[in-house]
């Protein structure tokens, strides 16, 4: 649901993500969250484009708690609900960033999925950004979504990253499953991370 073009840099996106999660702890909100999307990737190492930043929440309560401690920046997209992609959703501008704070509410059999299901919330990695450990979901399940997406700006990337700093090879094949890419999305992700 991002509407600026993918453009933010480390710092756009880390000077952000930290303005955010101060301004979470400063209205004394304690709550379970992840960082999703592009920036997560970002954040982790991988040279792609960025466009906003994506932090998913569990409860519709969570976002209208986010909502609260963001609101004394820009309201882009008032805390709703979406039926056609089954979220409770807000965006916020911060320091000329959007900020999207979701749920997902999809119910899925899969862990491997990156923004439904139990995959955000069991295959995650922390990154120290600013003075917060921000959880961010794994690498795998969003090369997934870009592969079934298929974006190879941000695909490519990504397979590039995980060919030189490793991957977990089972939770991969496992969100390629979920995700039911085709045979070619298969063959090309083989290709560029065999070793």
């Amino acid at each position: 649901m991002g509407v600026r073009e993918p453009s933010l840099r480390l710092l756009d996106v880390t000077t952000t993500l930290d303005t955010v999660l101060t301004a979470l702890r400063a209205a004394g909100a304690d709550m379970t969250y992840r960082l999703g999307g592009t920036s997560a990737a970002l954040l982790q190492g991988v040279h792609l484009p960025a466009g906003d930043i994506d932090l998913l929440v569990a409860r519709r309560e969570d976002v209208d708690t986010f909502a609260a401690a963001l609101s004394s920046f820009p309201c882009l997209y008032a805390a709703s609900w979406i039926p056609e992609s089954l979220q409770y959703f807000t965006r916020y501008e911060v320091n000329g960033v959007d900020v999207e704070i979701s749920t997902v509410e999809e119910q899925v059999d899969s862990d491997a999925m990156e923004n439904v299901g139990r995959g955000p919330w069991e295959h995650y990695v922390l990154i120290t950004c600013g003075s917060h450990l921000v959880p961010m979901i794994r690498l795998e399940l969003r090369l997934a979504t870009e592969l079934l997406r298929d974006r190879p700006d941000r695909y490519e990337p990504l397979l590039d990253h995980m060919g030189t700093h490793g991957f977990d090879s089972a939770l991969l094949q496992r969100a390629m499953d979920a995700r039911h890419l085709s045979a070619e999305r298969r063959r090309l992700v083989r290709d560029r991370l065999a070793h």
